[in-house]
């Protein structure tokens, strides 16, 4: 149990493993509550959303990496395990897929409808 200390408007301020003066409410490690004060930044909002993205982001970085390695024949695709080659081949298939359709959306001056 992690140990909290509220404002007036029963917002998470503080955080303690142990209980003290003026941190005595416990809540488990999941609590909204908790997760909350623990992710949000110094302007109050929330930052899992920038970790979201960062993810995302960086999970292309991790793909293109794969490729490369595997061009360069540093890895074998074999050599990865199977769900991740299952994963990278339907990665690969909707980055086609997305990219045949892309120029349905645009007119002939390249911007998107």
């Amino acid at each position: 149990m992690l140990y909290v200390s509220r404002d007036a408007a029963g917002k998470v301020i503080a955080l303690s493993e142990n209980a003290s003066d003026g941190i005595g409410e416990s809540l488990p490690a999941s609590h909204p509550d908790l997760l909350d004060f623990l992710f949000r930044d110094t302007g109050g909002e929330r930052v899992s959303s920038r970790f979201l993205a960062s993810d995302l982001a960086f999970i292309r970085v991790v793909e293109d990496l794969v490729a490369v390695l595997i061009e360069k024949r540093v890895i074998a695709f074999t050599d990865l395990p199977p769900a991740a080659q299952d994963k990278l081949l339907d990665r690969r298939s909707l980055r086609s897929y997305l990219s045949d359709v892309s120029g349905v959306f645009e007119d002939g001056e390249g911007k998107i409808i």
